[in-house]
């Protein structure tokens, strides 16, 4: 199973957090006044997306003054800008299996931009559902380990309803069903568990090596080109990256 791979692209994107933070918190700020507005106003206790933005953005280190700020905006703020959600599929080198999920206030600025990161990095725009088989929904929390007994944790999480319980070498990952997330959130928060990431992902069955350095170079420069964008708010890919290139 290459879960370490796949931690090692969470900690990539958490290093990358720390040199670009602004545009972090801009692009968390948008996904939580669409949960206000959409998801069914201010209050997280009765807007379940909004609850869980909230925890997404706590684990990136978004302040909470920050976070209050931008909910009450949105509650308040009947002339802003509309965003839809769009979501892209497609393929990477050597078929690596990509999701983009955007909010956009122009679709087809947003869908030209895609499109054009796939075709320049040596991937290809595809239909609706190409590879969303895929991947699956679920909760993903992540703890840094240090000073912490794995099998404390890995109780407290199965206590709490998590699905599936994975300790690696720096960190340990507590998968859940997305409709349970909320809940094992609340209460592995209320037994002061701090959170390297907090949100509900599309997560790989399976996962994809690419042969060669070059084809390595030309999938990194796709994601760091989509990540970049202001349109994408998530991108989900199956390449099993190898530990190097998380580095470059």
């Amino acid at each position: 199973m290459s879960g370490h791979s796949k931690w090692n692209n969470i900690k990539r994107k958490k290093e990358k957090t720390d040199g670009a933070k602004a545009k972090i918190f801009t692009k968390i700020g948008r996904e939580l006044a669409v949960a206000v507005k959409q998801g069914g106003g201010p209050d997280p206790a009765s807007n379940s997306k909004l609850k869980d933005c909230i925890a997404k953005a706590k684990a990136a280190n978004v302040p909470n003054d920050n976070i209050e700020r931008i909910i009450k905006k949105a509650a308040g703020d009947g002339n802003a800008d509309n965003y839809e959600a769009i979501t892209y599929e497609g393929y990477g080198p050597n078929g690596v299996a990509v999701i983009v999920e955007t909010l956009t206030d122009n679709r087809n600025r947003t869908a030209a931009d895609v499109r054009h990161f796939f075709d320049k990095f040596g991937g290809n725009l595809g239909t609706t559902g190409c590879v969303g088989f895929l991947f699956e929904q679920k909760g993903v929390l992540v703890i840094d380990r240090e000073g912490l007994d794995e099998d404390t944790v890995m109780e407290d999480a199965l206590e709490a309803g998590a699905s599936d319980f994975r300790a690696d070498d720096d960190v340990f990952e507590i998968y859940t069903e997305p409709d349970d997330f909320s809940g094992v959130l609340d209460d592995l928060q209320a037994k002061k568990y701090e959170f390297e990431t907090a949100e509900v992902q599309m997560v790989p069955s399976t996962y994809t090596a690419l042969p060669s350095e070059e084809a390595c170079v030309k999938m990194q420069k796709l994601l760091d080109a989509l990540e970049d964008d202001d349109d994408v708010q998530n991108v989900w890919h199956n390449w099993d990256a190898p530990e190097t290139d998380d580095e470059e």
